[in-house]
Protein backbone atom coordinates (compact mmCIF):
# COMPACT_ATOMS: atom_id res chain seq x y z
CA UNK A 1 0.00 0.00 0.00
CA UNK A 2 1.84 2.90 -1.21
CA UNK A 3 1.69 6.59 0.99
CA UNK A 4 -0.81 7.93 -1.61
CA UNK A 5 -3.33 4.81 -0.83
CA UNK A 6 -2.88 5.12 2.53
CA UNK A 7 -3.63 9.11 2.73
CA UNK A 8 -6.49 8.66 0.87
CA UNK A 9 -7.42 5.93 3.36
CA UNK A 10 -6.87 7.94 6.56
CA UNK A 11 -8.70 10.90 5.00
CA UNK A 12 -12.09 12.19 6.27
CA UNK A 13 -14.81 9.08 6.21
CA UNK A 14 -17.37 8.98 3.60
CA UNK A 15 -20.16 11.71 4.12
CA UNK A 16 -23.24 10.14 5.81
CA UNK A 17 -21.89 7.43 7.87
CA UNK A 18 -21.74 9.32 11.02
CA UNK A 19 -24.91 10.15 10.46
CA UNK A 20 -26.14 6.99 10.04
CA UNK A 21 -24.37 5.96 12.99
CA UNK A 22 -25.61 8.58 15.10
CA UNK A 23 -29.25 7.51 14.22
CA UNK A 24 -28.12 3.79 15.45
CA UNK A 25 -27.00 5.22 18.68
CA UNK A 26 -30.41 6.68 19.11
CA UNK A 27 -31.97 2.87 18.45
CA UNK A 28 -29.15 1.07 21.06
CA UNK A 29 -30.18 4.11 23.71
CA UNK A 30 -33.71 3.12 23.30
CA UNK A 31 -32.97 -0.90 23.91
CA UNK A 32 -30.87 -0.28 26.65
CA UNK A 33 -33.50 1.46 28.58
CA UNK A 34 -36.08 -1.53 27.10
CA UNK A 35 -39.17 -1.17 25.40
CA UNK A 36 -41.69 -2.29 28.30
CA UNK A 37 -42.36 1.64 28.53
CA UNK A 38 -41.11 3.85 26.07
CA UNK A 39 -40.47 7.26 26.99
CA UNK A 40 -40.40 10.27 25.17
CA UNK A 41 -36.74 10.11 24.34
CA UNK A 42 -36.22 6.64 23.33
CA UNK A 43 -39.69 6.72 20.81
CA UNK A 44 -38.17 9.87 19.34
CA UNK A 45 -35.38 7.70 18.58
CA UNK A 46 -37.33 4.85 16.94
CA UNK A 47 -39.53 7.15 14.89
CA UNK A 48 -35.99 8.78 13.56
CA UNK A 49 -34.69 5.36 12.70
CA UNK A 50 -38.12 4.64 10.84
CA UNK A 51 -38.09 7.87 9.20
CA UNK A 52 -34.53 7.68 7.29
CA UNK A 53 -35.84 4.39 6.21
CA UNK A 54 -39.10 5.61 5.08
CA UNK A 55 -38.00 4.80 1.18
CA UNK A 56 -36.22 1.60 1.55
CA UNK A 57 -38.20 -1.91 1.42
CA UNK A 58 -38.04 -1.89 5.37
CA UNK A 59 -40.06 1.30 5.55
CA UNK A 60 -43.61 0.65 5.96
CA UNK A 61 -42.59 -2.15 8.46
CA UNK A 62 -40.31 -0.08 10.15
CA UNK A 63 -42.85 2.41 10.24
CA UNK A 64 -45.61 0.55 11.97
CA UNK A 65 -43.06 -1.32 14.28
CA UNK A 66 -41.60 1.93 15.75
CA UNK A 67 -46.09 2.67 16.41
CA UNK A 68 -46.66 -0.58 17.97
CA UNK A 69 -43.53 -1.31 20.51
CA UNK A 70 -43.61 2.53 21.31
CA UNK A 71 -47.24 1.79 21.87
CA UNK A 72 -46.25 -1.24 24.25
CA UNK A 73 -47.11 -3.97 21.99
CA UNK A 74 -44.05 -5.95 21.58
CA UNK A 75 -44.27 -8.75 19.36
CA UNK A 76 -41.62 -10.48 17.23
CA UNK A 77 -41.90 -9.05 13.85
CA UNK A 78 -41.96 -5.82 15.21
CA UNK A 79 -38.36 -6.61 16.78
CA UNK A 80 -37.71 -8.31 13.46
CA UNK A 81 -38.37 -4.78 11.63
CA UNK A 82 -36.32 -2.85 13.87
CA UNK A 83 -33.12 -4.99 14.28
CA UNK A 84 -33.81 -5.38 10.62
CA UNK A 85 -33.31 -1.32 10.02
CA UNK A 86 -30.54 -1.25 12.86
CA UNK A 87 -28.26 -3.51 10.36
CA UNK A 88 -29.43 -1.59 7.34
CA UNK A 89 -27.75 1.55 8.59
CA UNK A 90 -24.34 -0.11 10.01
CA UNK A 91 -24.87 -2.10 6.26
CA UNK A 92 -24.60 1.28 4.36
CA UNK A 93 -21.84 2.77 6.71
CA UNK A 94 -19.67 -0.62 6.03
CA UNK A 95 -20.69 -0.70 2.50
CA UNK A 96 -19.42 2.95 2.20
CA UNK A 97 -16.28 2.61 4.36
CA UNK A 98 -15.72 -0.98 2.64
CA UNK A 99 -15.93 1.02 -0.92
CA UNK A 100 -13.26 3.82 0.23
CA UNK A 101 -11.11 1.13 1.37
CA UNK A 102 -11.39 -0.68 -2.23
CA UNK A 103 -10.80 2.22 -3.99
CA UNK A 104 -7.29 3.22 -2.14
CA UNK A 105 -6.31 -0.49 -2.72
CA UNK A 106 -6.96 -1.00 -6.05
CA UNK A 107 -8.99 -3.49 -5.29
CA UNK A 108 -12.12 -5.23 -7.27
CA UNK A 109 -14.97 -6.75 -5.40
CA UNK A 110 -17.95 -9.22 -6.29
CA UNK A 111 -21.33 -8.54 -5.83
CA UNK A 112 -23.68 -10.55 -3.58
CA UNK A 113 -25.65 -12.94 -5.50
CA UNK A 114 -29.70 -11.26 -5.33
CA UNK A 115 -32.20 -13.28 -3.56
CA UNK A 116 -34.36 -15.58 -5.59
CA UNK A 117 -38.29 -16.38 -4.87
CA UNK A 118 -36.87 -19.65 -3.74
CA UNK A 119 -34.72 -18.29 -0.91
CA UNK A 120 -37.40 -16.49 0.90
CA UNK A 121 -38.91 -19.48 2.60
CA UNK A 122 -35.42 -20.72 3.97
CA UNK A 123 -34.50 -21.84 6.94
CA UNK A 124 -31.51 -20.16 9.06
CA UNK A 125 -29.40 -22.30 7.19
CA UNK A 126 -30.24 -22.95 3.77
CA UNK A 127 -31.89 -26.39 4.13
CA UNK A 128 -30.57 -27.67 6.78
CA UNK A 129 -34.23 -28.38 8.01
CA UNK A 130 -33.57 -26.41 11.11
CA UNK A 131 -36.33 -27.29 14.20
CA UNK A 132 -38.47 -23.72 14.07
CA UNK A 133 -38.56 -24.47 17.61
CA UNK A 134 -35.42 -23.57 18.73
CA UNK A 135 -35.26 -20.40 16.45
CA UNK A 136 -38.22 -19.75 18.32
CA UNK A 137 -36.74 -19.88 21.93
CA UNK A 138 -33.87 -17.82 20.77
CA UNK A 139 -36.52 -14.85 20.16
CA UNK A 140 -38.32 -15.39 22.90
CA UNK A 141 -35.19 -14.65 24.99
CA UNK A 142 -34.03 -11.84 22.98
CA UNK A 143 -37.63 -10.18 23.30
CA UNK A 144 -37.34 -10.53 26.63
CA UNK A 145 -33.97 -8.97 26.63
CA UNK A 146 -35.29 -5.75 24.52
CA UNK A 147 -38.53 -4.87 26.91
CA UNK A 148 -36.42 -5.41 29.55
CA UNK A 149 -33.64 -3.37 28.57
CA UNK A 150 -29.98 -3.82 29.67
CA UNK A 151 -30.10 -2.00 32.86
CA UNK A 152 -32.73 -4.43 34.21
CA UNK A 153 -30.90 -7.71 33.48
CA UNK A 154 -30.18 -9.69 36.52
CA UNK A 155 -28.99 -13.89 36.68
CA UNK A 156 -32.90 -14.69 36.28
CA UNK A 157 -33.54 -13.00 32.80
CA UNK A 158 -29.89 -14.68 31.84
CA UNK A 159 -30.49 -17.92 32.99
CA UNK A 160 -33.93 -17.88 30.86
CA UNK A 161 -32.19 -18.38 27.93
CA UNK A 162 -29.80 -21.18 29.16
CA UNK A 163 -31.80 -24.43 27.84
CA UNK A 164 -32.35 -22.97 24.32
CA UNK A 165 -28.73 -22.08 24.15
CA UNK A 166 -27.32 -25.65 25.27
CA UNK A 167 -30.12 -26.96 22.59
CA UNK A 168 -28.24 -25.03 19.83
CA UNK A 169 -25.20 -26.13 20.67
CA UNK A 170 -26.14 -29.49 19.46
CA UNK A 171 -27.25 -28.49 16.05
CA UNK A 172 -23.85 -28.58 14.35
CA UNK A 173 -25.98 -25.68 11.74
CA UNK A 174 -26.95 -23.43 14.67
CA UNK A 175 -23.70 -23.32 16.05
CA UNK A 176 -22.59 -19.84 15.38
CA UNK A 177 -26.01 -18.42 16.29
CA UNK A 178 -25.02 -20.29 19.98
CA UNK A 179 -21.59 -19.24 20.40
CA UNK A 180 -22.94 -15.76 19.51
CA UNK A 181 -25.82 -16.15 22.25
CA UNK A 182 -23.68 -18.35 24.67
CA UNK A 183 -20.95 -15.33 24.45
CA UNK A 184 -23.77 -12.56 25.00
CA UNK A 185 -25.21 -14.88 28.12
CA UNK A 186 -21.43 -14.65 28.92
CA UNK A 187 -21.11 -11.23 29.90
CA UNK A 188 -24.30 -10.57 30.67
CA UNK A 189 -23.70 -13.17 33.64
CA UNK A 190 -20.73 -11.37 34.40
CA UNK A 191 -22.28 -8.29 34.28
CA UNK A 192 -26.05 -8.82 36.50
CA UNK A 193 -27.14 -7.33 38.45
CA UNK A 194 -26.16 -4.55 35.10
CA UNK A 195 -28.11 -2.17 37.07
CA UNK A 196 -25.36 -1.50 39.02
CA UNK A 197 -22.61 -0.97 36.27
CA UNK A 198 -20.71 2.17 36.02
CA UNK A 199 -20.75 2.19 32.39
CA UNK A 200 -23.03 -0.25 30.21
CA UNK A 201 -21.56 -1.38 26.73
CA UNK A 202 -24.57 -0.48 25.34
CA UNK A 203 -23.58 -0.33 20.97
CA UNK A 204 -22.04 -3.76 21.74
CA UNK A 205 -24.77 -5.93 23.16
CA UNK A 206 -26.77 -4.26 20.85
CA UNK A 207 -24.58 -5.50 17.72
CA UNK A 208 -24.97 -9.04 19.75
CA UNK A 209 -28.39 -8.80 20.07
CA UNK A 210 -29.01 -7.67 16.68
CA UNK A 211 -27.05 -10.20 15.12
CA UNK A 212 -28.56 -13.06 17.10
CA UNK A 213 -32.44 -11.51 16.45
CA UNK A 214 -32.03 -11.62 12.35
CA UNK A 215 -29.89 -15.17 12.22
CA UNK A 216 -32.73 -16.24 14.44
CA UNK A 217 -35.31 -15.69 11.95
CA UNK A 218 -35.31 -17.58 8.43
CA UNK A 219 -33.37 -16.36 5.43
CA UNK A 220 -30.49 -17.28 3.15
CA UNK A 221 -27.66 -15.44 5.16
CA UNK A 222 -24.68 -16.95 4.34
CA UNK A 223 -25.78 -18.52 0.41
CA UNK A 224 -25.35 -21.19 -1.39
CA UNK A 225 -21.82 -23.28 -1.23
CA UNK A 226 -19.93 -23.78 -4.90
CA UNK A 227 -17.18 -26.79 -5.09
CA UNK A 228 -13.66 -25.01 -6.03
CA UNK A 229 -9.99 -26.66 -6.32
CA UNK A 230 -7.41 -25.25 -7.11
CA UNK A 231 -4.01 -24.22 -5.06
CA UNK A 232 -4.16 -22.10 -1.46
CA UNK A 233 -1.63 -19.82 -0.79
CA UNK A 234 -1.72 -18.36 2.96
CA UNK A 235 -1.27 -15.55 4.07
CA UNK A 236 -1.68 -15.11 7.55
CA UNK A 237 -3.91 -16.41 10.81
CA UNK A 238 -6.02 -14.60 12.86
CA UNK A 239 -6.44 -16.15 16.30
CA UNK A 240 -9.55 -15.33 18.69
CA UNK A 241 -9.78 -16.81 21.75
CA UNK A 242 -12.33 -16.80 24.64
CA UNK A 243 -12.96 -18.62 27.54
CA UNK A 244 -14.95 -21.39 25.81
CA UNK A 245 -13.78 -20.98 22.18
CA UNK A 246 -11.10 -20.51 20.16
CA UNK A 247 -10.94 -20.03 16.58
CA UNK A 248 -8.22 -19.62 13.71
CA UNK A 249 -9.12 -17.53 11.07
CA UNK A 250 -6.53 -18.20 7.74
CA UNK A 251 -6.84 -15.54 5.12
CA UNK A 252 -5.42 -16.76 1.64
CA UNK A 253 -5.47 -16.40 -1.97
CA UNK A 254 -7.34 -19.35 -4.00
CA UNK A 255 -5.49 -19.91 -7.38
CA UNK A 256 -8.41 -21.59 -9.82
CA UNK A 257 -8.20 -23.67 -13.34
CA UNK A 258 -7.71 -20.89 -15.71
CA UNK A 259 -5.48 -18.29 -13.66
CA UNK A 260 -8.47 -16.57 -11.64
CA UNK A 261 -7.38 -15.93 -8.21
CA UNK A 262 -9.55 -14.79 -5.31
CA UNK A 263 -8.94 -13.35 -2.06
CA UNK A 264 -10.48 -16.43 0.69
CA UNK A 265 -10.40 -17.72 4.03
CA UNK A 266 -11.17 -20.45 6.07
CA UNK A 267 -11.94 -20.63 9.80
CA UNK A 268 -11.57 -23.63 12.08
CA UNK A 269 -12.69 -23.56 15.73
CA UNK A 270 -12.74 -25.84 18.86
CA UNK A 271 -14.35 -25.71 22.29
CA UNK A 272 -12.09 -25.03 25.40
CA UNK A 273 -12.09 -24.37 29.10
CA UNK A 274 -10.25 -21.29 30.63
CA UNK A 275 -7.34 -23.10 31.60
CA UNK A 276 -6.29 -23.39 28.25
CA UNK A 277 -4.24 -20.96 27.20
CA UNK A 278 -1.14 -19.52 25.47
CA UNK A 279 0.40 -21.95 22.56
CA UNK A 280 -1.46 -24.64 23.97
CA UNK A 281 -4.57 -23.76 22.02
CA UNK A 282 -2.78 -25.19 19.02
CA UNK A 283 -3.27 -28.86 20.35
CA UNK A 284 -7.05 -28.55 20.14
CA UNK A 285 -6.73 -28.87 16.52
CA UNK A 286 -4.86 -31.94 15.79
CA UNK A 287 -7.28 -33.17 13.67
CA UNK A 288 -6.43 -31.04 10.97
CA UNK A 289 -2.74 -31.35 10.32
CA UNK A 290 -3.00 -30.36 6.90
CA UNK A 291 -4.16 -26.91 7.59
CA UNK A 292 -2.21 -26.84 10.61
CA UNK A 293 1.16 -28.12 9.15
CA UNK A 294 0.27 -26.08 6.10
CA UNK A 295 0.32 -22.32 8.90
CA UNK A 296 3.43 -24.10 10.63
CA UNK A 297 5.71 -25.17 7.27
CA UNK A 298 4.68 -22.10 5.24
CA UNK A 299 3.41 -24.20 2.83
CA UNK A 300 1.02 -23.96 0.08
CA UNK A 301 -2.71 -26.18 0.12
CA UNK A 302 -3.76 -28.43 -3.14
CA UNK A 303 -7.68 -28.24 -2.53
CA UNK A 304 -10.42 -30.41 -4.50
CA UNK A 305 -13.85 -29.73 -4.44
CA UNK A 306 -14.02 -27.53 -1.23
CA UNK A 307 -16.98 -25.99 -0.41
CA UNK A 308 -17.06 -21.92 -0.86
CA UNK A 309 -19.48 -19.67 0.28
CA UNK A 310 -20.27 -16.51 -1.24
CA UNK A 311 -18.88 -14.13 0.65
CA UNK A 312 -15.52 -15.55 0.50
CA UNK A 313 -15.73 -18.09 3.11
CA UNK A 314 -13.97 -22.00 2.49
CA UNK A 315 -16.04 -24.76 4.73
CA UNK A 316 -12.77 -26.30 5.67
CA UNK A 317 -12.49 -30.34 5.31
CA UNK A 318 -9.06 -31.61 6.11
CA UNK A 319 -9.70 -34.86 4.06
CA UNK A 320 -10.47 -32.21 0.93
CA UNK A 321 -6.90 -30.96 0.78
CA UNK A 322 -3.30 -32.01 0.84
CA UNK A 323 0.07 -29.96 1.70
CA UNK A 324 1.96 -28.46 -1.33
CA UNK A 325 5.13 -26.67 -2.15
CA UNK A 326 6.69 -24.07 -0.12
CA UNK A 327 5.00 -20.73 -0.40
CA UNK A 328 6.20 -18.00 1.34
CA UNK A 329 3.49 -15.36 2.46
CA UNK A 330 5.03 -12.46 2.00
CA UNK A 331 6.01 -13.73 -1.62
CA UNK A 332 2.29 -14.61 -2.23
CA UNK A 333 0.84 -10.90 -0.76
CA UNK A 334 3.72 -9.19 -3.30
CA UNK A 335 2.81 -10.82 -6.12
CA UNK A 336 -0.83 -12.41 -5.77
CA UNK A 337 -2.63 -9.72 -3.30
CA UNK A 338 -3.29 -6.69 -6.07
CA UNK A 339 -4.73 -8.50 -8.74
CA UNK A 340 -6.58 -11.03 -6.16
CA UNK A 341 -10.51 -10.55 -6.76
CA UNK A 342 -11.98 -9.82 -3.07
CA UNK A 343 -15.28 -11.75 -2.30
CA UNK A 344 -18.69 -10.34 -1.38
CA UNK A 345 -19.89 -9.12 2.28
CA UNK A 346 -22.91 -11.51 3.71
CA UNK A 347 -25.74 -9.63 4.49
CA UNK A 348 -25.41 -9.76 8.11
CA UNK A 349 -21.44 -9.28 7.87
CA UNK A 350 -22.23 -5.81 7.18
CA UNK A 351 -20.65 -3.58 9.54
CA UNK A 352 -18.05 -1.29 10.23
CA UNK A 353 -16.11 -3.40 12.64
CA UNK A 354 -16.71 -6.50 10.86
CA UNK A 355 -14.03 -5.11 8.10
CA UNK A 356 -10.76 -7.10 7.76
CA UNK A 357 -8.91 -6.58 4.56
CA UNK A 358 -5.59 -8.66 4.41
CA UNK A 359 -2.59 -6.32 3.30
CA UNK A 360 0.97 -5.84 2.19
CA UNK A 361 2.29 -2.52 4.06
CA UNK A 362 6.28 -1.90 3.20
CA UNK A 363 8.99 0.77 3.34
CA UNK A 364 7.58 2.38 7.01
CA UNK A 365 8.88 2.99 10.12
CA UNK A 366 7.33 2.41 13.22
CA UNK A 367 6.05 5.48 15.62
CA UNK A 368 4.76 4.47 18.88
CA UNK A 369 1.45 2.80 18.21
CA UNK A 370 1.59 3.62 14.84
CA UNK A 371 2.70 2.87 11.31
CA UNK A 372 4.70 5.86 9.29
CA UNK A 373 4.31 6.02 6.01
CA UNK A 374 5.32 8.84 3.63
CA UNK A 375 4.23 11.09 6.59
CA UNK A 376 0.43 9.50 6.68
CA UNK A 377 -0.06 7.21 9.60
CA UNK A 378 -1.68 4.49 10.04
CA UNK A 379 -2.33 3.07 13.86
CA UNK A 380 -1.61 -0.50 14.77
CA UNK A 381 -4.17 -2.60 16.50
CA UNK A 382 -1.79 -4.52 19.19
CA UNK A 383 -4.57 -5.44 21.07
CA UNK A 384 -5.13 -7.80 18.66
CA UNK A 385 -2.11 -10.05 18.86
CA UNK A 386 -3.05 -13.30 20.47
CA UNK A 387 -1.04 -14.99 23.51
CA UNK A 388 -0.78 -18.17 21.78
CA UNK A 389 1.20 -17.15 18.67
CA UNK A 390 5.28 -15.69 18.83
CA UNK A 391 4.27 -12.54 17.40
CA UNK A 392 4.87 -9.75 19.52
CA UNK A 393 4.84 -5.71 19.88
CA UNK A 394 8.81 -5.38 20.42
CA UNK A 395 8.76 -7.96 16.75
CA UNK A 396 6.09 -5.42 15.61
CA UNK A 397 8.12 -2.01 16.60
CA UNK A 398 11.40 -3.63 14.77
CA UNK A 399 9.63 -4.93 11.50
CA UNK A 400 9.99 -3.24 7.94
CA UNK A 401 7.23 -5.27 6.02
CA UNK A 402 4.06 -6.43 7.40
CA UNK A 403 0.95 -8.55 6.36
CA UNK A 404 -2.07 -7.61 8.48
CA UNK A 405 -5.61 -6.67 8.53
CA UNK A 406 -7.03 -3.50 8.09
CA UNK A 407 -9.76 -2.76 10.02
CA UNK A 408 -12.35 -0.36 11.52
CA UNK A 409 -13.20 0.74 14.77
CA UNK A 410 -13.61 3.30 17.19
CA UNK A 411 -14.17 5.70 13.80
CA UNK A 412 -10.63 5.00 12.62
CA UNK A 413 -8.52 2.95 10.41
CA UNK A 414 -6.19 0.16 11.94
CA UNK A 415 -4.06 -2.26 11.10
CA UNK A 416 -3.84 -5.64 12.84
CA UNK A 417 -0.66 -7.33 12.18
CA UNK A 418 -0.13 -10.90 11.34
CA UNK A 419 3.22 -11.22 10.02
CA UNK A 420 6.25 -9.40 10.01
CA UNK A 421 9.64 -9.09 8.22
CA UNK A 422 12.12 -7.43 11.07
CA UNK A 423 15.40 -6.89 12.51
CA UNK A 424 16.64 -8.27 15.52
CA UNK A 425 20.03 -7.98 16.70
CA UNK A 426 21.00 -6.61 13.52
CA UNK A 427 19.89 -10.10 11.78
CA UNK A 428 16.87 -10.17 9.44
CA UNK A 429 13.35 -12.34 11.36
CA UNK A 430 10.15 -13.46 9.93
CA UNK A 431 7.84 -14.32 12.41
CA UNK A 432 3.77 -15.15 11.48
CA UNK A 433 0.80 -15.62 14.30
CA UNK A 434 0.82 -20.07 12.65
CA UNK A 435 4.60 -20.55 13.32
CA UNK A 436 3.65 -21.82 16.54
CA UNK A 437 0.50 -24.11 14.52
CA UNK A 438 1.88 -27.57 15.33
CA UNK A 439 3.74 -26.50 18.52
CA UNK A 440 6.07 -23.87 19.64
CA UNK A 441 9.35 -23.35 18.20
CA UNK A 442 11.23 -21.08 20.68
CA UNK A 443 13.08 -23.18 23.26
CA UNK A 444 11.84 -20.69 26.29
CA UNK A 445 8.26 -21.21 25.37
CA UNK A 446 8.91 -25.07 24.69
CA UNK A 447 10.72 -25.35 28.14
CA UNK A 448 7.55 -23.25 29.95
CA UNK A 449 5.25 -25.79 27.95
CA UNK A 450 7.07 -29.12 29.32
CA UNK A 451 7.27 -27.64 33.28
CA UNK A 452 3.47 -27.14 33.07
CA UNK A 453 2.26 -30.30 31.84
CA UNK A 454 0.35 -30.76 28.37
CA UNK A 455 -3.11 -29.14 29.84
CA UNK A 456 -4.96 -30.80 27.05
CA UNK A 457 -3.96 -33.97 27.44
CA UNK A 458 -4.79 -34.24 31.02
CA UNK A 459 -8.14 -32.75 30.48
CA UNK A 460 -8.59 -35.66 27.88
CA UNK A 461 -7.62 -37.94 29.91
CA UNK A 462 -9.45 -37.05 32.75
CA UNK A 463 -12.42 -36.99 29.91
CA UNK A 464 -12.18 -40.19 28.84
CA UNK A 465 -12.07 -41.45 32.38
CA UNK A 466 -14.91 -40.24 33.52
CA UNK A 467 -16.90 -41.85 30.02
CA UNK A 468 -15.64 -44.97 30.89
CA UNK A 469 -17.12 -44.96 34.69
Amino acid sequence: MLDVQLGELVADGPAGVEEALALAAGFDGALGHGFARVAEEPAAALAALAGALAGSPLGDRLGEAAEKVTAGSVADEHLAALAGGRAALFGAAHDALLARLDQALGRSRASWPPATATDAGTGAVSGSGVPENLLAGCRVWLRELAITGWRGVDDDLVSGGDQVIEALLAVPELRGLAVLLDGLAAELRASSPVATMERVPVRRWADLWTRGLLLAQSGPWHGEPEPVSGRLLILGADVHEHATVVRVQVHGVLEEAGGQTRLVRTSVAAAKVDTIVGPSVWRLFGGRPVLMGALAEHRSVEIDGMPLLPGGDLLWHDDRARTGAEADPFTTARVQLAGASAPATPPLDRHPVRIAEPVLVEGYTVDGQALDLGGNKLTLDLDRLPTSCPLTPELVAASSACIGLVRRDGGRWLLQPLAVQATVKKKPVTVHNGDWATGPTDPKVVKAEAKAGDVVAVLRERAGRLLRK
